[in-house]
């Protein structure tokens, strides 16, 4: 089948696996898919069937690929089943777009350092599109892969997320600093409340990982750190929940809610 698919983005492209994760995307209308990738080992079946009738319903090119071939590109060979779809997200973007064609005092990001668990980051991203950020920064390293586990917990929210994959954290925030932005990490140590916390400009607000909290050298390059007022003796929120704070709080008066 021909290639009918627009010009490809490699950074705008999400791929999901498992027949079930596939047929579930290509049967939703709002989601736009991209290219289907079949294994040549795949035997007929009504699973099989019903993927290839609702590609070819839509119109999605469909590439075959050896075994080996097809797990490189979902990888997960392990749990892939002989097939995988790329989906556009017309929302993602480079580091290098994000920040060259923003503008405006109130800009908000929300930054990911470490956070591994797939249900976790679902919730943020959730959080943060439902909250009107202006973008979130995925680092590609130190944070649970954007695969099925994440987008079942977003609810498919990430497929129109503002979403910013860049290699490493520490050269998107520096580039971030460069620009004019503050970088503010949610520390449960800080001295200075969220709820207090006036910025002047953009803000870049870096939420850590489960187990150890911001990085060290996130923390080291910060301009400040922000902490969760706690009662009745809490030690911590789960940071999905931080997430929702952080998104609510510093909605601008221009969004919707």
């Amino acid at each position: 089948m021909p290639d009918k698919s627009p010009p490809e983005n490699r950074h705008q492209l999400i791929t999901v696996y498992g027949r079930n994760a596939v047929f579930e995307a290509l049967s939703d209308p709002n989601i736009a898919c991209h290219r289907l990738h079949w294994a040549t080992s795949n035997k007929v079946s009504a699973a099989t069937e019903r993927i290839l009738s609702a590609a070819a319903s839509r119109g999605v090119p469909v590439r075959e690929h050896s075994r080996t071939t097809l797990s490189r590109i979902s990888r997960n060979g392990k749990q892939d089943q002989g097939v995988a779809l790329d989906i556009h997200c017309p929302e993602f973007a480079t580091p290098e777009a994000l920040f060259g064609k923003i503008d405006g005092p109130a800009i908000r990001i929300l930054a990911l350092d470490g956070i591994t668990n797939p249900q976790n980051v679902g919730m943020i991203i959730r959080a943060a599109v439902a909250g009107g950020m202006d973008a979130i920064l995925y680092p590609q390293r130190g944070v649970a892969a954007l695969g099925p586990l994440v987008i079942k917990a977003s609810a498919g929210v990430i497929f129109r997320a503002p979403i910013v994959r860049c290699d490493h954290l520490q050269a998107a925030l520096e580039m971030a600093q460069n620009r004019g932005f503050s970088i503010a990490t949610l520390e449960g140590r800080a001295n200075t409340s969220l709820f207090d916390y006036k910025p002047q400009g953009g803000v870049v607000y870096v939420l850590g990982g489960e187990t150890q909290g911001v990085a060290r050298e996130t923390s080291q390059i910060a301009d400040v750190q922000l902490g969760i007022p706690m009662a009745g003796q809490v030690e911590s929120l789960n940071v999905a929940m931080a997430a929702v704070l952080v998104a609510y709080h510093t909605k601008r008066s221009d969004l919707p809610g």
